[in-house]
């Protein structure tokens, strides 16, 4: 048996880039004595710092990812029971900001292999209610944009970009965010880079921008020649503290990204040809960035499938997750159970029934996703070391398993 190591964590300092850089723009932040980014610099730098690396010509920091999903939707402004298409394999934070604008969250079936929304599944969801669009590029990986794209266009329906785990992904030569009406990303801890909690808009529309800017601040039209508070909206600003961090982590963000990508194409060099076992499945003419890794795991091949895998992983001190998310988005209890305001259930009270149709067999890719998927923990601070190990230790797993050897990749 090789001998145990501990893999970088991007839940503590083993994972992260954080160093001298973030200390200096915090020192210099709280030297200005201003943390509010309506006073301050730093927020308005990392604004037009990262819409210049994306080539987008407005980009807005706001508190969190959901914060940016948010801002999203309520710059698309539904209509009460209006319909927005999302993925059935999201984090909740992306779906409660559409309850909270009054829509109805249409949830699309994915591709069993890439996990991602495609423009067949989210075809079958339009309806004459229908909003918008929002595509998750789960793990980093881009969702097949020129037909959705064409889709969303031939029916006039606005895309949304979830592109929290997705920095510097792209799809052709467009960087992801930049392709449909808005981009949304996430800070979060365990991102690409992070300022713990954190989040950014971009676009290239000047309405929705007008409208996103407002919303992150209240509705308040700070700057307008008679300034009010001109509809519903929420304070959603990033602090100047955030705004520094992310500054210096921005810098390292081609770094981070370079980083991941090669260390996820050693990895599948490594574990080809390991029995029972597949590896990411890339979504032509783009590029993956990795904010995971995914296996796909034969349970036809290796017995009791990614449980047993994942099990014998974490005796390694690999913490890998098997099915990435337990149980798809809407059977969780707040959609299942349309546990919303009150007991009103609004605004599900105003849903057609074919919207809220949860039916199984609607949903075979992504049951077959989650039955199938195996999420390895992945950083920037992997070494070619930590590569060997995991690739290693996979293979001695599906060699335990089912009673095969497995040789190395050659």
């Amino acid at each position: 048996m090789n001998q145990r190591i501990s893999l970088p964590s991007d839940q503590d300092a083993t994972g992260r880039t954080f160093g001298p850089e973030e200390l200096e723009a915090l020192r210099e932040c709280l030297n200005t004595g201003t943390l509010t980014s309506t006073k301050g610099n730093f927020v308005r730098q990392l604004e037009v710092e990262f819409a210049k690396m994306l080539g987008a010509k407005f980009a807005y920091a706001c508190s969190s990812g959901t914060a940016a999903v948010h801002c999203a939707i309520a710059a698309i402004n539904p209509e009460p029971g209006d319909e927005i298409i999302t993925t059935s394999i999201t984090d909740m934070g992306a779906l409660t900001p559409i309850l909270y604008q009054g829509a109805i969250p249409v949830f699309a079936d994915v591709d069993p292999n890439t996990y991602n929304v495609t423009a067949r599944t989210i075809e079958r969801c339009i309806s004459d209610r229908t909003k918008a669009i929002i595509v998750t590029h789960l793990f980093g990986n881009p969702c097949e944009m020129h037909a959705i794209m064409e889709l969303a266009r031939s029916r006039n329906i606005p895309v949304i970009e979830d592109c929290a785990q997705a920095f510097l992904s792209t799809y052709g030569d467009q960087y992801v965010g930049t392709i449909g009406s808005v981009g949304c990303f996430s800070l979060q801890q365990g991102k690409h880079i992070t300022t713990g909690e954190g989040g950014i808009v971009v676009t290239n529309d000047e309405a929705i921008a007008r409208r996103m800017y407002l919303y992150i601040n209240k509705a308040w039209g700070y700057g307008d020649a008679k300034p009010d508070h001109y509809f519903i909206a929420l304070n959603y600003r990033m602090s100047e503290l955030q705004g520094a961090v992310a500054l210096a982590q921005l810098q390292k963000l081609e770094g981070v990204v370079a980083s991941r990508t090669r260390l996820a194409n050693a990895l599948t060099t490594e574990l080809s040809g390991v029995p029972g076992i597949s590896t990411p499945a890339l979504t032509p003419n783009t590029v993956h960035t990795y904010w995971k890794y995914c296996l796909r795991v034969d349970e036809s091949v290796i017995p009791g499938g990614t449980v047993a895998l994942g099990a014998a992983l974490k005796d390694s001190g690999i913490l890998c997750a098997p099915r990435y998310i337990q149980k798809p988005a809407f059977a969780c209890q707040v959609i299942k159970d349309q546990c919303t305001f009150g007991n009103s259930r609004w605004p599900f009270t105003l849903a057609r029934p074919e919207a809220v149709d949860y039916s199984r067999g609607l949903f075979e890719g992504t049951w077959n996703a989650l039955e199938h998927v195996l999420v390895l923990p992945w950083n920037e601070k992997y070494t070619d070391e930590h590569i060997q190990y995991l690739a290693d230790n996979i293979r001695r797993a599906v060699s335990s398993l089912t009673g095969q050897t497995v040789a190395a990749a050659r």
